[in-house]
């Protein structure tokens, strides 16, 4: 019983560990609201596990990044997923829109909440084969 307390504790530790810095990108492209929603609910429980996380936002996703964004509440919480990238953001999850998104859908830099500014491919395409990085998609 001893050795399985222990093998446990250490499995923990090493999973906690692992998680300390862990790099991840969140790309999030559904206009969905549950899937925007389940992706940032990740998003913060990925950072609070110690994940650096940033999110790529594109298509209607994209609108998240807009100052005022609202949208539906999802239960059982009552947040929008406007709101949950907020809150990772407060808590240091970077966030950025597609390359694409600002000349395919008319808005501006200055519609973006602060901090959100557009991707740039280069740097997106090479934090992406970066090894360690996890990168999934919504």
């Amino acid at each position: 019983m001893k050795k399985s307390l222990l093998a446990l504790s250490l499995f923990a530790a090493v999973g906690a560990a692992q998680a300390e810095g862990q790099p991840v990108t969140v790309i999030v492209t559904s206009a969905s609201t549950m899937t925007q929603g389940v992706a940032l609910v990740l998003t913060n429980q990925m950072q609070a596990q110690g994940g650096q996380v940033h999110v790529l936002l594109c298509d209607k996703a994209g609108d998240l990044a807009l100052k005022g964004a609202g949208g539906e509440k999802l239960k059982p919480q009552d947040v929008t997923p406007a709101q949950l990238l907020d809150s990772a953001m407060k808590k240091g999850a970077t966030a950025s829109v597609c390359a694409l998104y600002l000349p395919n859908t008319g808005h501006t830099p200055d519609q973006l909440k602060d901090g959100i500014s557009a991707a740039k491919p280069d740097v997106q395409g090479r934090a992406l084969l970066e090894p360690q990085r996890k990168v999934m998609a919504f």
